[in-house]
């Protein structure tokens, strides 16, 4: 018999019923009398910063995962019992309804854009309602899950395909090209997330753009819900505690000796400022280990870890060229020698990228000379308000009369005004994608919001492959 810690019974985190607002309980009892069918949608209703589009991903993940999985009894009990103690009513009758006429399944239908599109913000991304008419609270009482399973992993799939772009944009300018740019962007992120299912969502939507992490949730993800054998791949890497366990500062230049004795090939990373970065540059890299280096069937790749990224990244380039050499790109921009390169993991942020590109520009250095890793910024600086994502009701169905439903705040100047009707969306090659509002039952030719997920089963599946390649 398993431990116990109180006299309560557990309460099933996976219960849908509960993966919900509070007040989302007492809704079925507010909507107008003949109402059949409530129509919703989710958009991006403003740009970040200078990002004015978003990378749609993780609705599969979200299905697979959740909204495919049929409710229990177990699951109406539960529910019931802590919403009653809660202070709320519970649509009893409505959930038992589900039970016995669906078999649990959600009478649902979700359309929605490929995974993988890249689309301007302010266009329609999916529309959820409801197939029966008994269960017409149901698209409203799931919006709580199916938004934030949707707003998180587009939002870092976003960040990460645009700050890939901004490296690529620099390689092109001084490389001359982007080959290897999937290896230039690599997640650091998962012990800054909150859990590890954020790890897993935001580690896989990284690796739509990018092929570097450390992230092993991400893997899982990706393999388990977008069939990825080996979505992204790493390197064996030093952290501060296997520097700094030889002895201190005197045993620094052993460790990385060490490194070196245990990984002969390949690439490797080593974090070299746990004492004086540029004593382990000028004195240990570039002297005391540089012919084994240059012997060495690989890449060694040094780790500064502090210090401004603005200034320290362009400073360790020029230390390494000074003791190592260098090149020059076909664009005329320095490049090191090609056995050792620089990888910066601290304060990486898409802005933080530009002031280094920057302050690499200015002494003419090339981008391929340096990789980064990225943690917080691309997992965990974000959140719904990045680019204002929200699910609004748009239509529903009333004694069977279709009516336009919307929002129109006179106090947010517009930035709240929610589009109205039933939604189609198609793409013109001059007007590129474009949001169609008060669509009738004829509906709207070339419409790209596919039916996903219908009466508990997934109507389309897509390959991480796919998603890459939209």
């Amino acid at each position: 018999m398993s431990k116990t810690y109180f006299d309560l019974p557990p309460i099933n985190e996976a219960n849908l019923l509960l993966d919900t607002d509070s007040y989302k309980a007492s809704h079925y009892r507010q909507y107008p009398p003949g109402t059949e069918i409530i129509q919703s949608y989710v958009e991006a209703r403003a740009p970040s910063g200078d990002i004015d589009y978003t990378l749609f991903f993780g609705l599969q993940a979200y299905l697979m995962r959740v909204l495919s999985k049929p409710i229990t009894q177990g699951n109406i009990d539960e529910a019931e019992m802590l919403f009653t103690a809660h202070g709320e009513p519970f649509n009893r009758a409505g959930w038992q309804h589900i039970l016995a006429a669906h078999q649990g399944r959600l009478p649902l239908r979700i359309r929605a854009v490929r995974e993988g599109t890249i689309m301007p913000i302010r266009n329609v991304q999916l529309v959820v309602e409801n197939t029966d008419p008994a269960a017409y609270w149901l698209p409203s009482y799931i919006e709580t899950s199916l938004l934030r399973a949707v707003w998180y992993p587009t939002t870092v799939a976003t960040n990460s395909w645009a700050c890939v772009d901004l490296i690529g944009q620099q390689m092109d300018k001084s490389d001359g090209t982007r080959e290897g740019v999937e290896f230039k962007l690599h997640d650091f992120g998962a012990r800054g997330a909150t859990s590890r299912e954020q790890a897993g969502l935001g580690g896989a939507a990284h690796l739509i753009a990018s092929r570097g992490t450390d992230t092993v949730s991400g893997l899982v993800f990706a393999r388990n819900y977008y069939g990825a054998d080996m979505a992204g791949f790493s390197i064996p890497a030093t952290e501060h505690s296997t520097m700094t366990t030889w002895g201190g500062e005197a045993g620094e230049l052993k460790a990385m000796e060490n490194m070196l004795h245990e990984f002969p090939n390949g690439i490797i990373a080593v974090v070299s400022d746990s004492y004086d970065l540029m004593r382990a540059i000028n004195t240990y890299w570039g002297e005391s280990l540089k012919d084994q280096i240059l012997a060495r069937d690989g890449v060694v790749v040094i780790r500064p870890d502090s210090g401004d990224p603005a200034v320290i990244v362009p400073d360790v380039i020029e230390a390494l060229m000074a003791k190592f050499g260098n090149h020059f790109t076909p664009t005329g921009y320095r490049i090191l020698n090609d056995k050792i390169r620089v990888i910066q993991g601290d304060g990486i942020t898409r802005e933080s990228l530009k002031k280094i590109f920057d302050a690499m520009d200015a002494k003419k250095l090339a981008a391929g000379n340096v990789a980064f890793g990225m943690g917080a910024g691309l997992l965990q600086k974000l959140d719904r308000d990045t680019f204002s994502y929200a699910m609004k009701t748009c239509a529903t169905k009333i004694n069977g009369k279709w009516v336009d439903v919307y929002k129109n705040p006179t106090t947010a100047d517009g930035a709240k005004t929610s589009k109205r009707g039933r939604l189609a969306l198609t793409w013109d090659k001059t007007a590129g994608y474009i949001t169609h509002e008060n669509v009738d039952d004829a509906g709207v030719e070339g419409d790209l919001l596919e039916t996903v997920f219908e009466n508990g089963e997934i109507l389309r599946v897509q390959s991480m492959e796919d998603v890459r390649g939209t």
